[in-house]
């Protein structure tokens, strides 16, 4: 019999928030290199942290929502005095850590920045730790934080493998959500029904637009974006911890779900895509396979998609700085996605829209030899005019292997080739750079360099006696990893 009722059956959790679950509160890490390398991790992520504290834009933003405000047991921002309560913790230590584009990255199918979770992550920690102390109980170790760290990389990074968000104009932020919220209920002490709660609004909140990651619209939000998407999930995570109840179909429910509303596109000239088709899919189970793969940026405060070609500009810039009134044109190769999110022609309206400009982030290091953070601003770009006359000049093609061997599982490369010009007809070597130094198959090379990039970040806000008591700490695992964490937060108040 026709009924135009609907039934209010309420189903079981969706089995993407069952399984997010169930890996948050049963897998065992046994991984040595996702253990060492989320130190490493760690360490990075901090040290951007501090590099950011440098520059206003970035500071302005960071306190109490009210000032004055006094929290009992208020988890640390490093690099600062603040004392804040955990939601607006995450929200400055992720803005932080994400605010030079220079923390670690994950590239597949939606790329990302799983180290912002670490905003969510230490937050938690070290309010409850704190809490913990005054009420005669044991504190989190930091050990209980590289846990975390471990499992936030690994639910954003499977998710991200073979999921493309932005192909439909989604924020990678939403998926820095999902985890800090999954991992903060962990910390929190939920069971596996007020995980899967929390996780289910992670879900329902939707997700940003991309528009401000993109020409013309891109603008210093994507540097904060990410702290606002952990800090939410330490809110969700602290609702369900409340006994809110969750959402079970919040991806499957016919017409009112993630997969319906967010996760199919359509327009006049694309079909609505086939109902199997708006599922997630999962070549993997979850692990510790991204924090093991993970890419660190280590040379240069850019978008991952160029760090292969500022390194090949680098290069090239001996035999191209002193001659840039005779370059004719300059060819960038490189692959699919960088063309897709970063290649730009035109002005330049912000050190946001600079350090998402492909050509930008080639010029420089061809003119200068060197990228770093200040090269972005307003002050360096308008006093060298000849960084955008070299821009008019650069030719941005796709090689297709480079864009396959992206998103080859076995190889990950991040290419880029770089080559010059000049009007007498001459041309400089093709710089091919397939591998940034931040990749796993770089990891012996890159770690002492990731290492002088903590030592120096350390020396921006610390006296040397203290940057290296800290950077002692952090050379040791098992001394690091059995520090209370309030007590390795207390290191970084200024």
């Amino acid at each position: 019999m026709a009924s135009n009722v609907e039934q209010n059956i309420r189903p079981e959790y969706d089995q993407v928030i069952q399984d997010i679950a169930d890996y948050v509160l049963d897998y065992e890490i046994e991984s040595e290199e996702a253990w060492d390398t989320a130190r490493y991790c760690l360490m990075d992520s901090i040290g951007c942290g501090l590099l950011a504290l440098g520059f206003p834009e970035c500071t302005k933003l960071l306190g109490p929502v009210v000032d004055g405000t006094r929290v009992p047991h208020g988890a640390r921002v490093p690099g600062t005095r603040l004392s804040l309560d955990p939601v607006k913790a995450a929200w400055d230590i992720g803005c932080i850590v994400r605010w030079l584009d220079y923390n670690d990255t994950w590239l597949a199918a939606e790329w990302g920045h799983p180290s912002d979770n670490l905003g969510a992550i230490l937050a938690v920690a070290d309010h409850l730790s704190r809490q913990n102390v005054a009420q005669g109980r044991e504190p989190f170790r930091v050990r209980d934080v590289l846990d975390a760290m471990i499992r936030a990389h690994e639910i954003q990074g499977v998710l991200a493998l073979e999921n493309s968000f932005n192909r439909v104009g989604l924020d990678h932020v939403l998926l820095v959500r999902v985890a800090s919220t999954a991992v903060a209920a962990r910390l929190m002490g939920g069971d596996r029904e007020q995980v899967m709660a929390a996780v289910s609004q992670a879900w329902v909140d939707g997700s940003a637009l991309r528009t401000y990651r993109h020409a013309p619209n891109a603008g210093s939000r994507k540097s904060w974006a990410a702290g606002d998407a952990s800090s939410r999930g330490v809110q969700l995570a602290d609702i369900c911890m409340r006994g809110e109840m969750g959402i079970p179909g919040a991806l499957t429910a016919k017409q009112w779900g993630f997969y319906d509303v967010s996760f199919s596109k359509t327009n006049a000239d694309q079909k609505v895509k086939a109902e199997g088709e708006r599922q997630f899919r999962f070549p993997r189970d979850y692990g510790s396979y991204v924090m093991e793969n993970i890419l660190f940026k280590i040379s240069f405060p850019a978008e991952f998609h160029s760090q292969t070609a500022c390194e090949a500009a680098v290069t090239l810039h001996p035999q191209v700085g002193g001659r840039l009134d005779e370059v004719d044109r300059v060819v960038i190769t490189t692959h699919e996605s960088a063309i897709r999110i970063i290649s730009k022609e035109g002005p330049l309206a912000n050190p946001a829209d600079r350090d998402h400009c492909l050509q930008y982030m080639t010029a420089v290091p061809l003119i200068f030899g060197e990228l770093r953070a200040e090269h972005y601003e307003d002050g360096f770009h308008n006093a060298h005019p000849e960084i955008d006359r070299l821009r008019e000049k650069m030719e941005v093609i796709e090689e297709p292997r480079y864009s396959a061997d992206y998103l080859d599982p076995d190889k990950r490369s991040i290419a880029n080739a770089v080559q010059v010009f000049f009007r007498d007809g001459s041309s400089t070597d093709k710089i091919e750079v397939e591998y940034p130094v931040g990749h796993r198959r770089r990891r012996e090379e890159g770690i002492p360099l990731l290492e002088q990039k903590f030592r120096d970040s350390l020396a921006t806000r610390f006296p040397a006696r203290r940057c290296g008591e800290i950077f002692a700490l952090c050379s040791d695992r098992q001394t690091l990893g059995q520090l209370p964490v309030h007590e390795f937060m207390d290191l970084f108040v200024i």
